[in-house]
């Protein structure tokens, strides 16, 4: 296995993510609501926000309303730092070391990549994010962080909790950290690091996005240690959560009616998905409960055919493929299928 390590720049272009409806909506003249978004492996089915009390618009949001106690409640891990989505602490964890060596995923969330690369650290992209060689006392390089997204978005790929608590020893032993993010770990919490929280050198970043549906209302968490805790509070500074984005969080935390269900109901949606693609020539190479991932060489004619009816897909150039989310309804299960199925016999999906 080899790594590539990659020169430091100081303006770097921010890189691109799925859910970029409007801008789809434009290049290709289709209404907005004409669209099928599967381009962000948001549940599809979020959880039903409620009406929220009209005082939390009109006063500063406060701690001590019961958010940090849900979170402890629902991920089984006490000292939960509430942030603007796990991407707030993405920003800011770099910010708080010395310029040092960070592995990180080639393929995957490159938010992780452009927040370290921009805050002046050296990057070592790693293959199939395996950081074995880079981390050992005797390495040649070792790394001083290490980044984990687990499972991996787009690739699914999931590392067992005793290679990741064995990386961790080894970076934490020479003061380094191993940084996990777990935004796609609601359905299989058995796989989580949560409960080994609080060792040095250890941050693991859960988000209400993806498996809660509430993207847009910017909910995350990150455990660490207590001083790197408060190091990373005082970064963010105060009122890091709007008042109602606490609340329905807190809510949503506590409902543990519809968490159950909704776990039954991705990963049953994950399965027919993966089934329906293989159907069609389109076989996942990896997934989660809340996308599949298809390599293929025609990857950005894939999309292109897509889009041109109204479907939206998350494109990847390297590796060329594409990740697929979740339809919501039956009505969107019809529609893919059919423009699967013109897919397969006008495209070449496999060409």
């Amino acid at each position: 296995m080899t790594a590539t390590i990659v020169p430091i720049h100081s303006d770097l272009p921010r890189p691109e993510h799925g859910g970029r409806l409007r801008q789809a909506a434009a290049r290709y003249d289709i209404p907005l609501t004409d669209w099928l978004d599967l381009s962000t492996g948001i549940n599809p089915n979020a959880w039903p926000v409620p009406p929220l009390p009209r005082a939390l618009w009109a006063r500063l949001p406060e701690t001590g309303d019961g958010l940090e106690q849900a979170a402890a409640s629902y991920y089984g891990a006490p000292g939960a730092l509430a942030l603007a989505g796990s991407q707030a602490a993405i920003q800011g964890l770099p910010q708080l070391r010395e310029p040092c060596r960070v592995g990180v995923p080639e393929v995957g969330y490159q938010e992780h990549a452009h927040g370290w690369r921009r805050a002046g650290h050296q990057l070592v992209r790693l293959p199939d994010g395996d950081p074995r060689g880079r981390i050992e006392a005797d390495a040649a390089e070792p790394l001083d962080v290490l980044v984990v997204i687990n499972p991996n978005n787009p690739t699914g790929r999931r590392w067992s909790r005793e290679t990741l608590l064995g990386w961790h020893a080894a970076l934490a032993a020479r003061g380094g950290w191993l940084v996990v993010d777990e935004a796609f770990m609601d359905v299989s919490p058995e796989h989580s690091l949560l409960d080994a929280v609080g060792r040095p050198g250890l941050v693991v970043l859960r988000s209400l996005g993806k498996f809660f549906g509430l993207a847009g209302a910017r909910v995350g968490f990150a455990w660490t240690e207590a001083q790197l805790r408060q190091r990373l509070d005082a970064w963010l500074g105060p009122w890091t959560l709007s008042g109602p984005a606490r609340e329905l969080a807190r809510l949503a935390l506590l409902d543990t009616a519809w968490q159950g269900s909704a776990r039954l109901a991705l990963a049953r949606d994950s399965a027919r998905l993966a089934a329906l693609l293989d159907r069609h020539g389109l076989t996942p190479s990896g997934g989660s409960a809340l996308f599949q991932w298809v390599r293929t060489p025609a990857a950005v004619r894939l999309h292109e055919a897509l889009a041109r009816q109204g479907i939206l897909v998350r494109l990847f150039e390297q590796p060329s493929s594409l990740r697929f989310g979740l339809p919501g309804d039956a009505a969107q299960w019809r529609r893919l299928e059919r423009a699967l199925a013109g897919l397969a016999v006008s495209e070449g999906a496999s060409a």
